[in-house]
């Protein structure tokens, strides 16, 4: 039984080994399958890369020889075009030298030709020598010496007579037609000359009405003052406001302001703010219309309907005390009859005459003469270029290039020559208030700028947001001194900077 046990074992032991074994082949041969899967796909994965490299290799091959093609080509044009200018330059050349060949030849002919005959002259001249000196016992230069002497004192006399005779025939007549022109057309151009003031009054009922302007502690008619740029004038007389300002645009809008917030009865800041900004809205209006009406008024009707709303701004402008427009459109007539006298062109020099001051509708915004401003306004709204000549010659800054240019100036004299009608105290006075804007406005962070004051105050508002407490006192330093270096005034003058901050909240 023992020995049937072994042999069992025995037998189970060799066939396990022996399925075993199978065993082991059958796994080598399964894994080798699965290496060879995966080998066959690291190839393929290694195909496709090398493809796409290739294939994008050979997009930039193409991308680099289209361009080295291109460049080539912009290089062949080049050449070509330096090809051609150097062509064009011998041929040039060729064609000058032909030219200068042919030139050095007549110049040669001619110089030949002018020897000839100056050597034929000079034997005429001899020859001329020898017989006047055998008729006459005297030499050729004594002889020209006697002819010369004897015509001149023979002709001087008579061509002095026929020259003072010539000229009082002509400048006679001419000067007495002149005087006739123009004294004709000064008297029927007779107008009254207009005076301009640097204040206007308003009308009131009482005294209320009084106090409900100056406000609680002064704030409405410092918020007045404020908006307008104008000082109010309360105590003076006792039924009437007197709004002052050297500009008479602003003052025009405060006393339009002020009437609408009397006859409204409600007087606040914000309300004040509501009527200052109607007024100029109303202003604008006027101007408007005051262009219109003065282009009727002169027969000059092709304009620019902004043209003309620019030359109505000229109402509120003077010039050495003389309204500007009403200048203007007193030029136009009297030009308009000077040209029909002398039969020039009429419609082109009372067009000329009436927008020959146009610039100074903007000359405190525009850098430049009035006279150079007007002439880039008339171009800009394509005005016919006889006008622009006309007018560009009336203080002599442009040569008169038409007849109709020397009637424009003529008029202008006349116009402002009139007696009464400058006062040139006035306009240096309103210069000067000018000068003090113009010089605080430069300051970088000013809003807004007013002189009052006759001149003795300047307010300037700055923008709180870029302006802060210590920089507001800087402006103010700096203003003043600039005023003192710039502007000759007597007495002092106050520099007021104003940063006021302003929180609006609206409840729904």
């Amino acid at each position: 039984m023992t020995a049937i046990a072994i042999l069992i074992a025995v037998a189970a032991a060799c066939g396990g080994i022996i399925v075993g074994y199978f065993l082991r082949i059958i796994y080598a041969l399964g894994t080798k399958g699965s290496l060879e899967v995966r080998i066959r796909e690291m190839m393929g994965t290694a195909r496709r890369e090398v493809a796409e490299m290739k294939a994008d290799a050979e997009k930039e091959a193409a991308e680099l020889l289209r361009q080295v093609r291109s460049e080539i080509k912009e290089k062949e044009a080049m050449l070509r075009e330096a090809e051609q200018r150097v062509r064009t330059k011998e041929e040039s050349a060729a064609k000058r030298e032909h030219e200068a060949k042919e030139a050095t030849e007549r110049a040669k002919i001619d110089s030949e030709n002018a020897k000839a005959t100056c050597e034929r002259a000079s034997k005429i001249e001899h020859e001329a020598k020898e017989l006047m000196e055998r008729i006459a016992d005297m030499s050729m230069d004594e002889a020209k010496n006697e002819l010369l002497n004897r015509v001149r004192k023979e002709e001087a006399e008579d061509v002095a007579l026929r020259i003072r005779k010539i000229e009082r025939e002509v400048s006679e007549p001419l000067e007495r037609k002149a005087r006739e022109i123009i004294i004709s057309a000064i008297h029927r151009f007779g107008n009254a000359v207009p005076t301009d003031t640097f204040s206007s009054s308003v009308t009131i009922e009482g005294e209320e009405i009084k106090g409900r302007i100056i406000g609680k502690e002064g704030r409405n008619i410092k918020a007045f003052e404020r908006m307008t740029g104008v000082d109010l004038i309360i105590d003076e007389s006792p039924n009437a406001l007197i709004i002052s300002s050297h500009n008479p645009v602003r003052r025009q809008v405060a006393k339009m302001a002020l009437e609408d917030l009397i006859r409204d009865g409600r007087i606040q800041p914000s309300r004040i703010e509501q009527a200052v900004e109607k007024a100029t809205r109303d202003a604008q209006r006027v101007m408007k219309d005051k262009g219109e009406e003065a282009a009727y008024e002169c027969g000059v009707i092709d304009l620019d309907p902004k043209l003309m709303a620019l030359l109505g701004r000229l109402h509120y402008r003077t010039s050495y005390g003389q309204n500007v427009l009403r200048h203007s459109v007193e030029m136009s007539h009297i030009a308009g009859m000077i040209a029909a006298e002398l039969g020039l062109d009429v419609r082109v020099t009372k067009s000329a005459a009436l927008l020959h001051d146009i610039g100074k509708a903007v000359d405190h915004e525009v850098q430049g003469s009035h006279v150079e401003i007007g002439r880039r306004i008339l171009q800009k709204f394509g005005v016919d270029e006889d006008v622009i000549k006309a007018m560009q010659a009336h203080h002599e800054e442009y040569p008169y290039e038409t007849p109709e240019s020397i009637v424009v100036q003529v008029a202008d004299a006349i116009s402002g020559g009139r007696p009464g009608a400058r006062r040139d105290t006035l306009d240096q006075y309103v210069k000067r208030l000018d000068d003090l804007e113009r010089i605080a406005s430069k300051r970088e962070g000013v809003e807004r700028v007013y002189a009052i004051s006759a001149g003795r105050e300047i307010r300037v508002f700055v923008r709180p947001d870029d302006v802060d407490d210590v920089a507001a006192k800087e402006i103010a330093r700096a203003i003043a001194k600039d005023i003192e270096r710039e502007v000759r005034y007597p007495g002092e003058i106050k520099v007021t900077v104003i940063r006021e901050s302003r929180v609006v909240e609206v409840a729904r």
